[in-house]
């Protein structure tokens, strides 16, 4: 991890937010390598049912979802640069978004029985 990395801080929204999207970012039928570089953009948001929605082979609370339609929470991420400013009509996540440790992991562990 860089020393910049380092300094970002993510408050509980955002952390909740790019954990979703680097899970998103390595479910192929949500995400796509952008040519040229090591950019990933998502090309499909989660739709929730219920209380729950699921993203790749996880199954997230949808309270833990709402930072996705935050636009304060994109705009941090973009200032942070972790994913990339045109977010409201291309997400993109940077490398650094998807290197990025939110320490969430264990939160997205329980994979889908549905």
């Amino acid at each position: 991890m860089t020393e910049e990395m380092k300094r970002i801080k993510l408050n509980a929204l955002q952390s909740k937010t790019l954990m979703l999207l680097q899970l998103l970012a390595r479910d192929p039928d949500s995400s796509t390598a952008v040519p040229d570089s090591e950019d990933i953009r998502i090309t499909r948001l989660p739709h929730g049912h219920g209380n729950h929605m699921h993203v790749g082979d996880f199954v997230v609370s949808t309270k833990d979802a709402n930072g996705l339609s935050n636009k304060s929470v994109w705009t941090a991420l973009a200032r942070k640069g972790l994913v990339r400013e045109n977010w409201d009509t291309d997400i993109i996540l940077t490398p650094a978004g998807v290197a990025f440790t939110t320490g969430l992991d264990g939160r997205f562990l329980a994979t889908s029985d549905h």
